[in-house]
């Protein structure tokens, strides 16, 4: 049996890779910063290896015996005082060092779709420097560009819920956002055909019109959509970071910076967003 080491286990994406790897027959190594609390969260890991892949020293013999690592480890919203640079740079770097030393055969990494084009967004540019490093180290690799979570779009549905919907432009711009159960097969078929890149998304491709109709469909609600010129978009991605906190600005500049293009990649899964938001719908 082989070993996976899966790190960014707690999170949304990382939750269905360790299902995904258990249900392939793998020995799935969860790397966890608080074992207990996730066991109780019922994290279905083979083990659970409490580290923290900030801190290099945590990370002594995690890699051993592993013939792959998987990351999806990264923050969206900036906390504990860590920075895009320290956790999806730096972290995965640790992760990619010990990897080398123990002689891993290959690591995923789960990046972002559109990154070329979006160097300029904080975010992005720490993911993209792992990036660079990861396909230049002496070991094989996959990366994974997905378009963008369901739970990504909980933004859409929360205003509609509100009774209105505000988009930039005219809402025309496409995206084929994909659940996380399909995203992690998705990791999973790549990997074990040792493909180099996948850009992937949903099965759906929508617009940014789309998305917002979806939205008041599964609440049963009238649709009630504003569009707002572009240049306020563009204007808060100058204005936000003089005058946010980085936790506030970081984020933003990411997601307002992927509302102003298209973001899809090869349609994949089953699961269809419609049915996310309905469910959504009835737990509130």
């Amino acid at each position: 049996m082989k070993t996976v080491l899966i790190a960014g286990a707690t999170g949304y994406l990382g939750r269905h890779l360790v299902r995904t790897y258990v249900e392939r027959r793998w020995h799935v190594r969860a790397l966890v910063r608080d074992a207990r609390r996730a066991e109780a969260s019922g994290l279905i890991a083979h083990e659970l290896i409490e580290a923290e892949a900030t801190r290099p020293d945590t990370l002594a013999g995690v890699m051993q015996g592993v013939d792959l690592v998987v990351s999806s480890l990264g923050i969206t919203r900036q906390k504990d005082g860590l920075s895009y640079r320290d956790v999806d740079y730096q972290a995965n770097r640790n992760l990619l060092d010990r990897a080398l030393e123990a002689g891993v055969d290959r690591f995923a990494y789960i990046h972002v779709l559109g990154a070329e084009s979006m160097g300029h967004v904080p975010l992005v540019a720490a993911k993209q420097a792992f990036v660079d490093d990861l396909q230049a180290a002496p070991i094989a690799s996959t990366l994974v560009a997905p378009s963008g979570y369901f739970s990504d779009m909980a933004d859409f549905l929360n205003m509609a819920r509100a009774g209105r919907v505000w988009l930039f432009g005219r809402g025309a711009h496409r995206l084929n956002p994909i659940h996380g159960a399909d995203l992690a097969e998705a990791v999973a078929e790549a990997v074990a055909a040792e493909r180099p890149w996948l850009d992937v998304g949903g099965p759906d491709v929508l617009s940014q019109n789309d998305l917002a109709r979806l939205a008041f469909d599964s609440l049963a609600k009238e649709p009630r959509i504003t569009h707002l010129p572009d240049a306020l978009r563009r204007l808060a991605l100058a204005v936000l970071p003089r005058v946010t906190p980085r936790h506030i600005h970081g984020p933003a500049q990411f997601f307002l910076t992927a509302m102003g293009r298209d973001m899809v990649g090869t349609p994949c899964g089953t699961r269809h967003l419609i049915d996310h938001f309905r469910a959504a719908a009835k737990t509130g």
